[in-house]
């Protein structure tokens, strides 16, 4: 899947950056990617994105899950983290760890 705009191959750009065993939030994705307060718009373009980029690890900014999560919703989301190593803590990721 092609991305259409300049700001959507920016998000495809930055989150193909982000290595195993580390998470980024959607607000700091759009802040890197030049669009501060763009925070659901990367979910936007996450939701419909290019499935062999490392979307799992897009995450809130408080370590929760995002429910919208494609494919395999916030159960294969956790389960792809912890197998790369990122640990939880109340059911989210313990950001203070594992964030950029």
């Amino acid at each position: 899947m092609q991305p259409r705009s300049d700001f959507t191959k920016a998000v495809y750009a930055e989150i193909a950056k982000v290595p195993a065993g580390s998470v980024i939030s959607y607000s700091q994705l759009a802040v890197w990617c030049g669009h501060p307060g763009a925070a659901r718009v990367v979910g936007q373009i996450a939701h419909f994105g290019d499935p062999l980029l490392p979307w799992h690890r897009l995450v809130y900014a408080d370590g929760r899950l995002a429910h919208g999560y494609v494919p395999g919703g916030p159960t294969q989301q956790k389960q792809l983290l912890i197998a790369e190593g990122v640990r939880f803590s109340n059911d989210k990721v313990i950001m203070k760890e594992y964030q950029l």
